[in-house]
């Protein structure tokens, strides 16, 4: 009980930033492109109560974690987006969807920073270097998870965006079943093939990005 306790206090305030910050970014994207529908419905907010969803940012992620699953699922509420009130729908449509995984980015290399830091001060306490590696995990598993080119995810946005419209009608046709496709990739364990790579090679972007600042501090 202990340990599910301080890994709880470890990941909470990752996780909600990573989902505060994913969702609000979607929103601040679909209004500067020509949508209003979330701002009119509060969803262009900070405020984590906004985005989360009971069961899918909590009771499924914490069942799962208390009954051992070797892997972990969960979601937030959906941003609202009308993509026929883009400017330019089909394009713009790649861009509101990018939002969200852009915004993990930059709070992976927040999280990354303050890991430095706290290295670089000899900061003795290792529950903040604890939560800043949760940090980078977290959004890291979010923006990788994200850019799967299945719909709704925003890497099935992405996709559509991309291919030919007549392509891209016959893709989006698939998203009703886009949640039982994900659940049971992750359940084969198949998405790990996607998710590892992609997640390596973002962090070793970021470790290049930040290595200015960490020659200047050690």
């Amino acid at each position: 009980m202990n340990e599910i306790i301080q890994t709880f206090a470890v990941y909470a305030l990752p996780i909600l930033f990573a989902i505060t910050l994913h969702e609000a970014s979607h929103a601040y994207a679909a209004k500067y492109f020509g949508d209003s529908t979330a701002y009119l419905q509060g969803r262009m907010s900070l405020n984590p109560v906004k985005h989360i969803d009971p069961i899918g940012t909590l009771l499924i992620p914490i069942a799962l974690y208390v009954a051992g699953s070797p892997f972990l699922f969960g979601y937030a509420k959906p941003v609202p987006v009308n993509w026929a009130n883009l400017r330019k729908p089909k394009r713009d449509m790649a861009w509101v969807a990018l939002a969200g995984p852009a915004a993990n980015i930059v709070m992976a290399l927040m999280w990354m920073a303050l890991a430095i830091f706290l290295h670089a001060w000899q900061v003795e306490e290792p529950f903040f270097m604890r939560m800043a590696q949760a940090g980078i995990v977290v959004n890291l598993v979010i923006f990788a998870f994200n850019l799967f080119p299945v719909p709704p995810l925003d890497g099935g946005r992405v996709m559509a965006s991309i291919l030919p419209s007549k392509y891209a009608y016959q893709f989006e046709k698939i998203e009703p079943y886009g949640f039982f496709i994900i659940l049971g990739l992750l359940f084969l364990g198949v998405l790990r093939y996607w998710m590892v790579p992609v997640m390596t090679i973002t962090h070793q972007a970021l470790l290049i990005i930040m290595s200015p600042l960490t020659f200047l501090l050690n």
